[in-house]
């Protein structure tokens, strides 16, 4: 016991002379630990969907709570989007002559670049903290203990169903941002430019390329998958202060918003160049 407190005191000691090295290790602990964790919850998510020992109950309250719930604030958006698009881009492009290229401007915004990125912004402020904060308060009420004492992996029946119940939503939310876009900029034509409707659908679905669906879709994936993942990760970090519960809700929005914006620019880069 006695070795153990001189070697602790020791090692306390060059921390201190050397507080760079002491940073970096303490930063090269937590990677290490998420890995791990971000490991486990990608193999309790494998059990979750080829055995079924997670509470699929907990799943489809997720994808209410997430889908279900930001489909008004998406509606809106989505539809104002498209409206606002249409019906200040059209006269600024008709002065140049090119009227046509309307259809790309809506695929660009709506599908491809702003409408993935939108939909992740509002399941950030939606359902990360509230993830976050759940879990951060089983952790800190002991309720995951009791989960490991009776037998069960609390990663594979808290953090699998949240993880696919996210994601999942997020894909959904995406399609529905879509449509409901193109809606409202196929209403602001007709109200106030009078083109025909055939033409329209026409044209736009003549714009629209498997590649700009195939990126959407990849972007919602990865910004699901991102979303649900640091706010998991966030929840189970605390340790044993209810403080902690605040501070892991607001350090998973921060964490979600920086890495969806660094993978959309990183996924949109890779786009450019494959079309190069």
């Amino acid at each position: 016991m006695l070795k153990q407190k001189i070697k602790q005191k020791r090692l306390d000691k060059e921390l201190v002379n050397f507080p760079v090295s002491g940073f970096y290790r303490k930063q090269a602990a937590v990677f290490l630990y998420n890995l791990g964790l971000l490991v486990k919850i990608l193999k309790s998510t494998y059990y979750f969907i080829f055995q079924g020992k997670a509470s699929h109950r907990i799943f489809i309250s997720q994808v209410f709570f997430t889908c279900a719930e930001a489909l008004r604030i998406s509606f809106l958006l989505a539809f104002s989007t498209g409206f606002a698009i249409v019906i200040l881009g059209t006269p600024f492009l008709t002065g140049f002559s090119q009227e046509m290229l309307i259809y790309p401007l809506l695929i660009t915004i709506l599908v491809r670049e702003l409408g993935p990125l939108l939909i992740a912004f509002i399941v950030i402020a939606h359902s990360a903290a509230a993830i976050a904060t759940e879990l951060a308060g089983n952790v800190i009420s002991r309720e995951t203990e009791a989960y490991i004492s009776i037998g069960l992996d609390p990663l594979e029946h808290l953090a699998a169903p949240r993880f696919l119940g996210v994601s999942f939503s997020v894909f959904l939310l995406n399609i529905y941002f879509s449509l409901f876009g193109f809606l409202g900029a196929f209403l602001c034509e007709q109200l106030f430019y009078h083109g025909a409707a055939a033409s329209y659908v026409y044209n736009f679905f003549q714009t629209l390329t498997v590649y700009d669906v195939l990126i959407s879709i990849i972007k919602s994936i990865c910004f699901g998958m991102i979303i649900s993942l640091i706010a998991i990760i966030q929840g189970f970090s605390v340790e044993y202060a209810y403080t902690e519960i605040p501070v892991a809700g607001l350090k998973a929005v921060a964490s979600c918003f920086i890495w969806c914006i660094a993978v959309d620019i990183i996924l949109s880069v890779f786009y450019y160049i494959w079309l190069l």
